[in-house]
């Protein structure tokens, strides 16, 4: 991978060079890159990751040398994991590392980059202290109270890179407060050895605003994309060498106070219903075992229960049919006609699998378009604008269109209600109704900042409410709100914790405090390590969890054989939907008979890993039969057993 790495950077650098282009090369520092990496299946778990660091310092060094013959004359080394929380052995590991690469990185200027959290006083020692460094790069806008470390003493001669421009949101920059920032450093650190710059890469953010011709101008003025961030620092840049653009200034200033007095982004009765929600932590009145023994009444569910995540194969004619409806080809009613149909073959394709509780499938697109969890729900509430090419990276090839909270958020109108009506009239077993919880709607947005992000998350939870409580009245004895996005909210360092979990748990228990409990309540998290957040899963009080298991080596099984009680009902998936193999009944069975090992008999849900969208119905069918085959299977040796 490294010679890889070498031979990349070396041909990219020496492109950009031809083209006359002078630019900084960026690594992974060497610390970063081991901390942040896994130890390999098999690995003891007490290997330590940092006994690599001598092995993979001599390559580093070979990728120095021949940047350096490429002519660089700056080199980054982004080391983010400075602002974990680090102990001696970890903090001591950096000072190691850069004291073996001093002689390498003679003759360079040598920038380390850290972002997105406060830096300790030990992390900010350590980072300055580094042997054969030229400057830092501190994230001044979610570190938010790094600059008090930099007043309290910064190396002369060193340079200070200082990410005062949002690279993680898009947002307009404040640029009077951003100046007056500078400036503040500019006394501490020396005028020319000041460098305005983003608190992080420009990865997180959209291209470019030029690209949305859809965005009403007033909205459009209160934001900055990754092109327009770059105008902004050049701008302080400028300023800050005495030639400030007053113009531009006062443009800026006038979009920040359009933004802060638009009647479009306050909602008082929204306002004053989130503020009424301090003071109770909206529990359900009865517990989850009472709450599981009325829904069993009312739902006569067998003994591991089948049910999937929520997504069914998105087919040709199904892309065909949303294709044409959003180019006009075929009226609304004709749409509704052929999205129904889709539901009832959903529908009917479960009853014959023999799945007990179903799902409709997700097919729809109304007016507007179910391409993602979050924009589909954030396109029907009030408070939230679109972009038409405002993609970033989620992952991999992956991109998404993130959802903009400019304003307090409110429920119009129902949302889902109908069609999840719908699908229930087509059958007589239970059928869930899908929602997307709002702290994940939160983390997979571009959220305001002009407020906490508790506050923004209770606007959503409270919305989100409502159509919890219309899906009831409609007859939806089965609720899922899915929090795919919880535990990725977790902030960087450990002190903060808790006060995230307790406003996301709170957020989650919003939205459906006020159903019966005959109602069942499900969420579903997938792709992420739980373990370590265990206790707040219990206390978002789900009646059934639907979880990632089987893509993670069945690791979350671990925390219930380490006695952690789990009284609500859990589905660990058992198997993974990414991959288009088809696991055997044998195969399944096996992994329930894990589960049952260590969870109780009438809290266990048969399920797969996540939603089945990725997959074609020629896997989906065979997969989803051997699951159901399994857990009859199951069914028969536990009733023989009794």
């Amino acid at each position: 991978m490294f010679l890889c790495l070498i031979q990349n950077l070396d041909a990219e650098f020496l492109y950009l060079v031809q083209l006359g282009v002078d630019t900084v090369p960026v690594l992974v520092g060497p610390v970063s890159y081991l901390l942040l990496s896994k130890p390999a299946k098999g690995v003891e778990k007490t290997f330590s990751l940092l006994s690599l660091l001598p092995k993979i310092l001599p390559i580093y060094k070979e990728v120095i040398s021949e940047l350096k013959a490429a002519g660089a004359s700056w080199i980054q080394f982004d080391e983010p994991t400075l602002v974990l929380d680090l102990d001696s052995h970890q903090l001591q590991a950096f000072t190691a590392a850069y004291a073996d690469l001093e002689s390498a990185l003679s003759g360079l200027n040598v920038l380390i980059d850290t972002y997105f959290a406060d830096l300790t006083t030990e992390a900010y020692k350590t980072l300055v202290g580094l042997k054969g460094v030229t400057a830092y790069g501190l994230d001044l806008v979610r570190g938010t109270q790094t600059i008090d470390l930099v007043k309290a003493g910064f190396p002369e001669g060193k340079y200070l890179f200082a990410g005062v421009v949002d690279g993680r949101n898009i947002w307009a920059n404040d640029l009077a407060s951003s100046l007056s920032t500078l400036q503040r450093l500019e006394d501490i650190v020396g005028k020319d050895k000041l460098v305005v710059s983003t608190s992080c890469s420009l990865l997180h953010t959209a291209v470019d605003l030029v690209n949305e011709t859809k965005l009403d101008d007033e909205i459009k003025s209160w934001l900055a994309f990754a092109a327009q961030k770059v105008v902004e620092v050049n701008a302080l840049a400028k300023a800050l060498a005495g030639q400030k653009d007053e113009a531009f200034f006062a443009a800026n200033a006038a979009a920040q106070a359009s933004r802060k007095s638009s009647p479009r982004v306050t909602n008082e009765a929204v306002q004053k219903a989130a503020a009424a929600l301090k003071g109770s932590d909206h529990r359900r009145a009865t517990n989850v075992s009472a709450r599981l023994d009325a829904q069993q009444k009312k739902l006569n569910l067998p003994v591991l229960p089948t049910t999937t995540i929520g997504s069914f194969p998105q087919t040709l004619e199904l892309r065909r049919v949303r294709r044409e409806f959003k180019a006009n080809k075929i009226s609304e009613d004709n749409y509704i006609k052929a999205i129904k149909e889709e539901i009832k073959k959903v529908v009917d394709l479960q009853e014959e699998l023999d799945i007990d509780v179903l799902v409709h499938g997700e097919p729809e697109l109304t007016i507007l378009q179910r391409n993602d969890m979050v924009e589909y729900f954030g396109e029907q509430l009030s408070g939230f604008a679109f972009t038409v090419n405002g993609w970033v990276q989620s992952y991999g090839s992956r991109c998404v269109k993130p959802p903009i909270i400019y304003g307090d958020v409110s429920r119009p109108k129902p949302m889902t209600v109908f069609w999840s009506s719908t699908a229930q009239s087509m059958t007589q077993r239970p059928m869930k109704g899908m929602l997307t919880g709002p702290v994940t709607i939160l983390n997979w947005s571009f959220v305001r900042n002009d407020q906490p992000r508790f506050e923004t998350c209770y606007q959503i939870a409270l919305a989100i409410k409502d159509e919890v409580e219309d899906l009831e009245k409609a007859g939806i004895n089965v609720i899922q709100i899915d929090e795919a996005a919880l535990r990725e909210g977790l902030p960087l360092q450990k002190s903060e914790h808790a006060f995230y979990l307790k406003w996301a748990v709170h957020s989650f228990r919003i939205t459906n405090c006020g159903v019966q409990d005959t109602t069942q309540i499900h969420t579903h998290m997938c792709y992420s390590n739980f373990n370590d957040i265990i206790h707040s899963i219990i206390d978002m009080d789900a009646d059934v969890i639907t979880i990632e298991n089987s893509r993670s080596d069945e690791k979350l099984l671990s925390v219930f054989r380490e006695g952690v009680k789990y009284g609500a009902g859990i589905g660990p998936g058992v198997y993974d939907i990414h991959s288009p193999r088809i696991p055997s009944t044998k195969e399944i069975a096996d992994r329930i008979n894990k589960m049952l090992a260590v969870l109780e008999t009438n809290i266990l849900w048969v399920n797969p890993d996540c939603g089945l969208k990725t997959r074609k119905y020629a896997e989906v069918k065979p997969a989803l039969n051997n699951m159901v085959a399994a857990a009859k299977l199951l069914r028969t040796q536990l009733a023989s057993a009794k």
